[in-house]
Parts: structure tokens; C-alpha cells; sequence
């Protein structure tokens, strides 16, 4: 998860040296392009499965979910601090929640209620309405998270039916193809340079996801959780030493507050899975 952090947080330097110049949907289309040379190893075994219409459908919906995540992302990024991006990325898991509640019929205990209060009060201590500009980037922030919360949604009815690697390759052909028009509306030629730096983008962004599963596959997210607070920390020293952003406090305990929030609801989950997995002490453990 260390790793993992300082992978993202590179994507996250890159797309900020990047610049305004390429419009947000073309950048995160190249990046995707340029990523597909990563999963060519998959696309045989892609190309065998025999995929149910009702799966096709939600591969679909999750495309276009993390199409307009993506370039939303791009678009915040480029506009608002590295800070105040990655503070406001921890809201994801949240909505997550909430959503399993309104549309998986999750229970939501009190627990997870407040936690998930004290996220959302994270996130306007961050934004702090009316004691700070609020300027498109963080509009599109607050809307990515949401977007990407819908997104992780589908991904949990996905896993369900069909493989991660597939889950994975997938996610990339839909979310290429749904950005392509984006792009063609308002292209413009990238030089060399962009190119490089987008290809950078998805070299970082595909170890960082592979890297992350196998702290997933190492560890509970009790433990894996706690660490992305180390992305945060990262964020504001990255902003304040190489682009002279000012260190925020509150963008730091608002962050500190959702991270903190996430970190409970991790715990409670995986608390849960082991209730329900592990017999009682009586029980045989076959």
C-alpha cells in the first residue's frame, strides 16, 4: 500500500505538469490508449469467455460511470491543488456505502452512519463553503468521487460473475471506447512530450492498481486501509516543494477526519466477513 500510494501520487504530479493545454477527455482517452499495452496478455483469453447479456450490460454501465469519472478527474486535477484532489478522492468509499445501502440493500448500522457524517464533515471542512472560492475543479472533485463510487458499485456485482482480470480489461476497453468521442469534440495534437507524460500516467496508474491488489491479497483492509492516510501526507508535501501550493490546514484534518471514517468502515467490514466466516469455537474449522 506504500508503493501503491506513491504510485498514484505520481500519476497525480504528471497530470498536474501536464497542464490545461490537451482537454481533459482527450488526456485520460490517451492515457487509456497508451495503458492497453499493459493488458494485451489478456485480450485471448477475453476474446473466449462468452459473456451473459445481463453482464455485458453492467461491464457497459460501469464504462460509462468511469468515463465521466475520468475525465472529470483530469479536469479537477489540472485546477485545484494535489491536496485538495486526493483528500476529496477518499470520499469514493463513502458513497460506496451509502450506495450499498440504497441499492444492494446493505444494512447500515448506527456505526456506519456516524462514520460516514463524519466523512461528508471532512469534505466540507476541505471545501469550506463560504470562507473560500469554490472553483470548477472542486465542483468536479466532489462529482468524481461520486461518480467513481458508482463505478466500485458495479465492480462488486462484476466480481461476482467473472474474474478480476477480466473485471480489469474490461473496464479499460469500455472506458477507451466511451472516451474516444469525448476526445474527437475538441482535439488537440499533443506533442511528444505529452505523450510521454501520459504514458507515464499509465504506466504508474496500472502498477499502482496491480500493486494495490496484492496488498489486498497480503492483508485485511483493517490493515491496508490506515496507510492510504500516507497518499495525503504525500499530496501536500509533493504540492507545497515541487508546484509552491500553500499548505492548507483544514484540507489536512478534513482529510485526516474522511480517512479516519473510511479507515472505521473498512474495520467494521471486515469484522463482519470474519463473524460470518469463522465458526465459533465449538464449531469445526472445516
Amino acid at each position: 500500500m506504500v508503493v501503491t500510494g506513491l504510485q498514484f501520487i505520481g500519476v497525480t504530479a504528471l497530470v498536474k505538469m501536464l497542464g490545461t493545454r490537451i482537454p481533459a477527455p482527450e488526456a485520460a482517452f490517451l492515457r487509456y490508449v497508451l495503458g492497453l499495452v499493459f493488458l494485451l496478455p489478456f485480450l485471448k483469453s477475453l476474446i473466449r469467455i462468452r459473456m451473459e447479456r445481463d453482464t455485458f450490460l453492467l461491464f457497459c454501465a460501469r464504462g460509462a460511470a468511469h468515463t465521466i469519472g475520468v475525465a472529470l478527474w483530469f479536469f479537477g486535477m489540472a485546477r485545484i491543488p494535489i491536496a485538495d484532489v486526493t483528500a476529496l478522492n477518499y470520499m469514493a468509499p463513502v458513497y460506496v456505502t451509502l450506495g450499498a445501502a440504497v441499492f444492494l440493500g446493505e444494512k447500515l448500522a448506527l456505526r456506519r452512519v456516524l462514520a460516514v457524517l463524519a466523512a461528508l464533515l471532512g469534505a466540507l471542512i476541505i471545501l469550506r463553503p463560504g470562507f473560500r472560492e469554490i472553483g470548477p475543479g472542486h465542483i468536479a472533485m466532489v462529482f468524481t468521487a461520486l461518480v467513481f463510487g458508482a463505478s466500485y458499485l458495479l465492480t462488486k456485482l462484476l466480481t461476482d460473475r467473472t474474474s478480476p482480470g477480466v473485471v480489469v480489461t474490461m473496464l479499460s476497453l469500455t472506458v477507451t471506447v466511451g472516451l474516444a468521442p469525448l476526445a474527437a469534440m475538441n482535439w488537440v495534437t499533443p506533442t511528444l512530450y505529452e505523450l510521454g507524460i501520459l504514458f507515464c500516467v499509465a504506466t504508474l496508474a496500472t502498477g499502482g492498481h496491480y500493486t494495490m491488489t496484492l496488498a489486498f491479497r497480503a492483508a485485511p483492509l483493517a490493515v491496508t486501509q490506515p496507510v492510504a492516510f500516507l497518499q495525503l501526507v504525500w499530496a501536500v508535501l509533493l504540492g507545497a516543494v515541487f508546484f509552491a501550493e500553500p499548505i492548507d490546514p483544514w484540507v489536512i484534518f478534513g482529510g485526516m477526519l474522511i480517512v479516519g471514517a473510511v479507515s472505521f468502515i473498512s474495520w467494521r467490514e471486515a469484522k463482519l466477513k470474519r463473524r460470518a466466516i469463522t465458526p465459533a469455537v465449538p464449531e469445526p474449522k472445516v
